[in-house]
């Protein structure tokens, strides 16, 4: 509140300075305190904005304009021996004065961020690293599409880069003749659409390429390089070579994976037998995401629903495999339901008759 009331007193500061004063002969006063009114809401805009800019870019900013209006002088040396003096001579001065001032001021808040503050330690030591995280999307993972699913929970930040060459692929294949392949290229792209409609990642699309290289997955592991980026993808030789060659890779297999429920040895569950195993007296079920299951002594029960025990659990690049087993002795030991008959007499009006049959283990 200090703050806005500071603001508000230095407008009304300048309104009434220029009220008083008239300056570049403005008239009526009141018109000359509208002028000052509008000058002192642009500073205090200037200095708004000012205030989210980082310490190393004002600093790259202050020097780069000092620069800038040191080699404005020069320039103005040179034109006051070359033109005439008159209206021309102060125009071109003027113009390189601003113009040198201008690209000094951006040029040096844009480099600014290569300043090392840290080093000089004292005020400058507090001063945050701002880096930006880029992440680089493969043709692969677009297509999967649980990318956007990740994205849409939050898990996801940083910028989200799109080479071109990768649009051009996906392209390629949503042009396909084949429908199998045109339809996962355009599955891609609403894919896409979806990551642009996340409010909290941003989508960057460029145009860097690198023609002497052939295969997209060696220009992915290049750009990833430049940019000091991760490559997100869930082709199992992309994530390979790219960590023989220093690139991190977030692979989204490997975040599957890891997301599955954990199973320790012991432990029983229910599954269902879907089909024979590789080994002799094997059955095979899968879980709800897909994980198999290796269950020994199963295959006479194929097609049913059995209680197994888990016995190993066995970690592979393509996800997780559970063993257990099937004990056939207990589960002819569980007490089966008891079977009600009803028996209706002959005689009119009788009530019906119930008799309840003993199981097969005679009790």
């Amino acid at each position: 509140m200090d703050l806005f009331l500071i603001r508000g007193l230095f407008v009304i500061f300048v309104a009434a300075t220029c009220y008083f004063l008239e300056p570049f002969g403005l008239s009526p006063r009141l018109f000359a305190a509208g002028a000052g009114a509008l000058l002192g809401l642009a500073i205090v805009v200037f200095e708004w904005r000012l205030r989210l800019v980082s310490l190393k870019r004002l600093i790259g900013a202050a020097i780069g304009s000092v620069l800038g209006i040191v080699g404005a002088y020069l320039f103005a040396l040179v034109i006051r021996d070359s033109v005439p003096a008159g209206p021309t001579q102060r125009f071109l001065q003027i113009l390189v004065m601003f113009l040198m001032a201008y690209v000094g001021l951006v040029v040096g808040a844009n480099k600014g961020d290569l300043l090392n503050l840290t080093a000089l330690g004292g005020v400058f030591g507090g001063e945050k690293q701002s880096k930006k995280s880029y992440k680089i999307l493969d043709t692969s993972v677009i297509i999967d599409g649980r990318i956007a699913d990740i994205a849409e929970t939050g898990f996801l930040d940083g910028i989200i880069v799109i080479p071109q060459f990768v649009l051009r692929e996906l392209q390629l294949v949503a042009d396909s003749a084949d429908s199998l392949k045109r339809n996962r290229g355009r599955r891609g792209l609403d894919i896409l659409q979806r990551l642009q409609k996340v409010a909290c990642i941003e989508i960057e699309i460029v145009e860097d390429d690198f023609p002497t290289l052939r295969e997209v997955d060696l220009k992915l592991i290049e750009l990833a390089k430049l940019y000091e980026g991760k490559i997100i993808t869930n082709d199992f030789n992309l994530n390979k070579v790219a960590q023989l060659q220093g690139v991190e890779v977030l692979n989204i297999n490997e975040l599957a994976n890891s997301l599955k429920p954990i199973v320790l040895p012991g432990e029983s569950m229910k599954v269902f037998i879907l089909k024979e195993g590789k080994e002799y007296n094997q059955g095979v079920a899968y879980l709800d995401d897909g994980t198999m299951v290796v269950v020994d002594n199963a295959r006479k029960v194929i097609g049913k629903t059995i209680d197994v025990s888990v016995t190993s659990v066995l970690q592979t690049t393509a996800g997780k495999m559970i063993f257990g087993k099937w004990d056939e002795r207990a589960a002819s030991r569980e007490p089966r339901p008891a079977v009600v008959v009803t028996t209706v007499a002959a005689v009119p009006n009788a009530e019906p008759k119930k008799s309840v049959l003993a199981d097969s283990s005679g009790e």
